[in-house]
């Protein structure tokens, strides 16, 4: 079981990169942290490094959370397209994202999730995840403001999964609540600021 050791650890490192962070001081030479919301996630450094670093940002994270799930590739005693497959898939994909929020690499200091849990869900269910990306874009093109975009496409994700796009796998219905549940978690303080109004939109500098 030493492949198995092997690819969570991979899993996790990938997750840990602290992209946001790196950009940031490469670029702009600030600590992407210190600024904004203090959140090293892609919606902060769109607000503070500009839209070119923020969209390389998003792009880093949610492949991140792509490559992870994807190591399943390389270990050979579960079949592909088995039951116990997609569970290690899911699996991997939930230790990149928890990298990402708790990087080894940044002080255990990272973003909130939903970039590196985009990137696993297109690796999980493409056309599910597709399609809560496309429910993203609607909202945010209407109100401007991401993460009431992020929300609205994470709760929708489990109704693509259960009854427009059905998964056979068991695990991936429990993985689309999941995902749900710790983006409400990670999102607690958005949650609030959108119940009071104040959340802001993603390139004004001044929101959090």
């Amino acid at each position: 079981m030493i492949w198995l050791v092997i690819i969570i650890v991979g899993a996790y490192l990938l997750g840990s990169v602290p992209s946001a962070v790196w950009l940031g001081r490469a670029f702009k030479g600030v600590d992407l942290r210190e600024h904004g919301s203090g959140n090293a996630g892609a919606t902060n450094a769109f607000r503070v490094l500009g839209k070119p670093i923020g969209a390389v940002v998003l792009l880093m994270d949610m492949l991140k959370g792509f490559l992870a799930v994807n190591l399943s590739h390389l270990q050979h005693e579960i079949d592909p397209g088995s039951e116990s497959w997609m569970l290690l898939r899911m699996g991997l994909g939930l230790v990149a994202v928890f990298g990402h929020i708790f990087p080894v690499f940044a002080g255990f200091r990272g973003g909130k999730g939903v970039a590196a849990i985009t990137g696993a869900a297109l690796a999980i269910h493409p056309w599910a995840a597709l399609a809560a990306m496309g429910i993203y874009l609607l909202v945010f093109l209407i109100f401007k403001i991401s993460a009431l975009g992020s929300l609205t496409a994470v709760l929708s994700y489990p109704v693509w999964i259960f009854w427009v796009f059905p998964s056979e796998f068991l695990t991936v219905r429990i993985f689309s609540i999941v995902v749900v549940a710790l983006v409400l978690i990670t999102h607690r303080s958005n949650i609030r600021r959108l119940l009071r109004g104040e959340e802001k939109g993603l390139f004004r500098k001044t929101g959090t």
